[in-house]
């Protein structure tokens, strides 16, 4: 790589190197940047003081995000009414936050990069355990912290390509391990001796396919047959009460139209008023019709209970429904909400006052099948996906990506969705209302899927899995303990160096 560059030269470098890791996730899908990327800014860490380090680190992530989760402001914007100046600085400002992340990942990883260094460490050693522990713990904690975004963790663009075999092993943290790793590699490749990384790289990439030879999970031997309803219903329509009627019939004449299917699914809130409102005129005469005909009807709703309003996916004429546990802040609910009230009158968000569901729920059954639900961005969630697992056969994710428009955010979702798929070793139904609906495979290829922004009905049939991946048996506490105890090995090592 030459020369390294200094100030704002290697701060415009690190920016573009996040930009550019962008065009590894989908839908550009260019696996080599989820390398290349990553591996640019661990070259321009290398040496740097904790200040420096922050820097770059916080433009790598501007470059990142920037570029990677910029749809954020047609949701603010274009279905929020927000005003186009607020928007772009509430989008600017969650940008701001987000490569905060990788500031504090530079800044921790020179200052122990530093003192280890002063203990004798080897600057190889600290290249390729350092950063990639470092980078899967900060990613854990954007997973949690103030509820998380877990998107563009590095992990899900390993979920198509030669690290797939890992991922039902390993989960998204240790895929995003396994792709630092390789960026460190590489970067130790520009000094010699270079033997060494070359065999861990190709030991890294070769063995991977050997991985699908185990079978984690196997086929029940019962297959079912599936309509999902793509109602692409435009967002600024959706609640207005005066387009309920047309609404509901269209569902309703799709629905019909696919009658015999073992299960009928509507995407995320595809009823246009709480569930209540419609189940006696509308919703039960049609599952009760559809029912003649062996179809169970499953809608998306919001859900008036005693005690507030849900995010709901319902089995009509059952008490089977799953409520969604994990809220979108600002457009579901309202943190703080004694002093930020007045926000929902102020944006424009309609149903920004759910409560979310049990943490652990069953799988919803339906159409024959124990299924493990999602709604909307829960399945960036991997542990949460997890929870009804073995148990359920197949997966299902219900969502309304309208909120992004056109953009790469829905492409971003079915990759994220995918690779809950390949983690669990289970297949994945996902019924959105006006794209990207598809049906996964266990192994988390896209084997059928509707063009967007159009009325349709994906029929397909899905086959239940029984078994269980070693990501299912143990979610993701394996790797995130390996992480620390790569962090912890080098000072323990060098104190007992210094006791002797």
């Amino acid at each position: 790589m030459g020369e390294r560059p200094a100030g704002w030269r290697a701060d415009l470098l690190a920016a573009l190197a996040g930009a550019a890791t962008v065009g590894a996730f989908a839908p550009f899908e260019l696996l080599p940047l989820a390398i290349l990327g990553p591996a640019v800014l661990l070259w321009l860490w290398q040496g740097t003081g904790p200040g420096v380090a922050a820097r770059r680190g916080f433009a790598f992530g501007l470059g990142l995000f920037g570029a990677g989760v910029h749809w954020v402001w047609v949701s603010i914007h274009t279905f929020g009414h927000t005003p186009a100046v607020l928007a772009t600085g509430l989008t600017v400002a969650f940008v701001l936050v987000l490569a905060g992340y990788f500031a504090l990942q530079g800044a921790m990883g020179a200052w122990l990069a530093r003192r280890l260094t002063a203990r004798g460490v080897a600057p190889g050693t600290l290249l390729l355990v350092l950063h990639p522990a470092l980078w899967v713990l900060v990613e854990w904690l954007r997973s949690w912290l103030f509820t998380g975004f877990p998107w563009l963790q590095l992990g899900y663009a390993a979920g198509e390509g030669p690290l797939a075999g890992w991922v039902p092993i390993l989960g998204v943290f240790g895929a995003s391990a396994l792709l630092v790793l390789s960026a460190a590699l590489l970067v130790r490749l520009l000094r010699p001796p270079r033997r060494g990384p070359v065999v861990a790289l190709a030991g890294l990439w070769l063995s991977s396919p050997l991985l699908f030879l185990p079978t984690w999970t196997e086929p029940t031997g019962e297959t079912h047959s599936v309509a999902m309803i793509q109602g692409d219903v435009d967002q600024d329509e959706k609640w207005r009460p005066a387009n309920r009627g047309w609404i509901l019939e269209r569902y309703t004449r799709m629905s019909r139209q696919h009658a015999g299917a073992d299960l009928i699914l509507w995407p995320e809130t595809a009823v246009p008023a709480f569930y209540q409102q419609v189940s006696g005129s509308v919703l039960e005469p049609l599952a009760a019709e559809l029912r003649q005909q062996g179809s169970d009807l499953v809608v998306g709703a919001p859900w008036r209970g005693e005690d507030g309003y849900y995010n709901a996916l319902a089995r009509v004429g059952a008490e089977a429904r799953y409520t969604k546990h994990h809220l979108v802040p600002f457009g579901e609910y309202l943190p703080f909400d004694a002093w930020l009230r007045g926000l929902i009158e102020f944006f424009d968000l309609p149903m920004s006052d759910f409560r979310p569901g049990p943490p652990r729920q069953p799988p919803l059954t339906a159409g024959g099948m124990e299924m493990g639900v999602s709604i909307c961005y829960e399945d960036a969630f991997g542990g949460e996906v997890r929870a009804p697992l073995p148990g359920a056969g197949v997966l299902v994710n219900v969502s309304n990506d309208a909120w992004w428009g056109d953009t790469i955010g829905p492409h971003q979702h079915l990759e994220i969705a995918a690779f809950r798929a390949l983690e669990a070793g289970r297949p994945l139904l996902r019924a959105t209302n006006n794209g990207i609906t598809a049906r996964i495979d266990h192994r988390g290829r896209v084997a059928e899927r509707l063009p967007q922004f159009q009325p349709a009905v994906l029929t397909t049939e899905v086959a239940s899995r029984t078994g269980a991946t070693p990501w299912v048996r143990w979610g993701n506490g394996p790797v995130l303990w390996a992480a620390v105890l790569a962090l912890a090995a080098p000072w323990l090592t060098t104190r007992r160096r210094r006791r002797a």
